[in-house]
């Protein structure tokens, strides 16, 4: 029996938060594994790319870096239409940007409904004896709204792969479903991923939001 040629799952992922929350840090470091100390604040939005294999699917993701600056804010859905996964970051030591991460859920839920996947990110971890947002408020909110929550470091490097990752496997978990009836091909839960070696694509100005 001759092998079904294998489509690329392509996916649009948009990223919103507060200014100097380390948006574009986390993008950098999962396309291009590159992290830089000194914060250059991100005009409108940058686009990168990334190519994954999950459990023998193609994924195909389009990253969408926001700006985080209030004036801003209102090109949000500009850039978050048509998305089926959003990542609101939050600067752990920063309450103010996680109540702003809140807005951005109610704004995403009104416009998008349950067609979107959310997850909220805690980051900057490598600060954690300056943290103001308690970890089990942000977890316990997260599920309140049918988001998962996860904790990185760009600096570090730390949960910033497996955010993308589980996120990626979520989408096309959904896409499944609401499409061949075919989700049964992600039994077994979480498989194997291969990251294709591509050379991203970035189509706009970004810059290195600490």
């Amino acid at each position: 029996m001759a092998a079904v040629p294998t489509r690329t799952s392509s996916f649009k992922i948009v990223l919103l938060g507060e200014g100097c929350v380390g948006k574009t840090s986390l993008v950098l470091r999962y396309v291009e594994d590159k992290f830089n100390d000194k914060h250059y604040t991100t005009l409108q939005a940058s686009f990168l790319s990334k190519k994954l294999n999950i459990n023998g699917s193609r994924v195909s993701l389009a990253i969408w870096d926001t700006a985080g600056q209030e004036r801003f804010h209102a090109l949000g859905p500009i850039y978050y239409r048509d998305s089926q996964g959003a990542v609101l970051v939050y600067d752990i030591t920063d309450e103010d940007s996680f109540e702003k991460v809140k807005s951005w859920v109610k704004e995403l839920r009104k416009m998008l409904g349950d067609t979107v996947e959310l997850c909220i990110v805690g980051n900057k971890i490598d600060k954690e004896k300056e943290r103001t947002v308690m970890a089990s408020t942000a977890q316990e909110y997260a599920s309140s709204v049918g988001a998962k929550h996860y904790h990185s470091s760009a600096k570090l490097n730390k949960g910033v792969e497996e955010l993308f990752v589980d996120l990626s496997k979520r989408m096309l978990e959904k896409k499944l479903l609401n499409g061949l009836g075919t989700a049964d091909r992600m039994s077994g839960g979480r498989g194997s991923v291969v990251i294709a070696d591509d050379a991203p694509t970035d189509t706009g100005k970004k810059g290195g939001c600490c």
